[in-house]
């Protein structure tokens, strides 16, 4: 079996081996990245792979998978001439989170620790549960108070434990790490281990391919923990390195306007967080997250990119929830955000294509 990578800080260089448990830099206890640049395939090798995310097998830090669910290759369709939504919520899980949960929970897998831990506010949970149940690993998985029933639900039917925190997400991020910090424990989490990074990424690989070698003007990304936004700038330098972009998009960074911090930083000109963000009630549940813990990378990819961040009303979500609902598309509230932002025109005509991450039955319709 090929050795894993190493993973490194990237605040302060200190390195971990590929084998290790540890989750987060030892130094300063942040998130840590992957030792790992490949070159993706050039399009018309594609042609006749298996119709999975491991199709991109070049660009992917693990092979020779053993939890695959069949995750990946989603479509796209149409909203308007200028914009399409890829339908990320057609996944095993019912959601965008299965691209980075195959990869922790093959990566746990092969580590073969006494059990997996997670957190999550519902979605990843969900998918690291389920994956976690394909590899017969045993899991528990951290959730703060108030989260979707159905979401629960789906977390317990795949075997895993659910530890409901009274708290807010970042109250169930902490007791999550607490458990990873106990011997023997394999801490599946989407936001500090790369390795999710590295399974998102494979969104934009995707609609490279779909889109016959070439990517939109803009890329509309929901950030929460910024998981998509950070696997997209990924792909996007992995593409554009390899001469296989001529461009690349403009990242464009859509959270809801009642826990927006990172669009606070951006809008006061800052690297980094600001002061402490108030947690208000949203129906974006899923990008209500106060400290994301990559904060300072999201930014730095916005910026790069040329891109900018949105930020979205409650109004603005369920209207653009009943809006694709009428199109055919049920999606839940969070999986709105980005069609919320840019459907009265904010692109100005350039091309986009926005995620729809989730399926509206994980939460049902967003209520005023």
């Amino acid at each position: 079996m090929t050795p894993l990578p190493d993973r490194y800080c990237p605040t302060d260089g200190s390195r971990v081996p590929g084998d290790s448990l540890a989750w987060c830099c030892p130094s300063c206890r942040g998130p840590l990245d992957l030792d790992f640049a490949p070159t993706p395939a050039p399009l018309k090798s594609l042609t006749g792979r298996v119709n999975s995310l491991w199709r991109y097998a070049e660009t992917l830090p693990l092979s020779s998978p053993g939890v695959s669910l069949g995750e990946g290759r989603t479509p796209l369709v149409e909203l308007t001439d200028r914009v399409s939504a890829k339908l990320d919520y057609m996944m095993p899980t019912l959601s965008f989170k299965d691209r980075g949960a195959v990869m922790l929970a093959e990566l746990a897998l092969r580590a073969g620790p006494r059990r997996v831990v997670a957190d999550s506010s519902g979605n990843a949970g969900t998918a690291i549960a389920a994956y976690c149940a394909r590899g017969r690993l045993p899991c528990a998985v951290y959730v703060p108070l108030g989260t979707s029933a159905k979401k629960l639900e789906q977390i317990e039917a795949h075997g895993a434990r659910v530890e409901v925190v009274d708290g807010d997400r970042e109250a169930a991020g902490a007791a999550a790490r607490r458990a990873a910090d106990e011997p023997d424990t394999f801490y599946a989490s989407h936001a500090y281990n790369p390795y999710f990074l590295h399974g998102t990424k494979t969104y934009v690989h995707e609609l490279w391919e779909d889109l016959g070698g070439r990517l939109p003007d803009v890329l509309v990304l929901p950030v929460g923990n910024g998981t998509l936004l950070l696997g997209a700038a990924l792909a996007v330098a992995e593409l554009y390195g390899a001469g296989l972009l001529d461009r690349r998009p403009a990242l464009w960074a859509v959270q809801a306007a009642a826990v927006a911090p990172l669009a606070r930083a951006w809008e006061e000109g800052a690297e980094e967080l600001t002061g402490t963000t108030p947690v208000a009630p949203t129906h974006a549940e899923g990008i209500a997250i106060a400290r994301p813990p990559r904060a300072r990378q999201i930014l730095r990819a916005v910026r790069d990119s040329g891109g900018t961040f949105l930020t979205v009303t409650e109004d603005q979500i369920r209207h653009a929830q009943l809006d694709l609902a009428s199109r055919g598309l049920y999606v839940e509230s969070t999986g709105v955000a980005c069609w919320a932002a840019v459907r009265e025109g904010a692109l100005g005509g350039r091309s986009a294509v926005v995620p729809l991450c989730g399926a509206g039955l994980k939460s049902g319709l967003a209520r005023a």
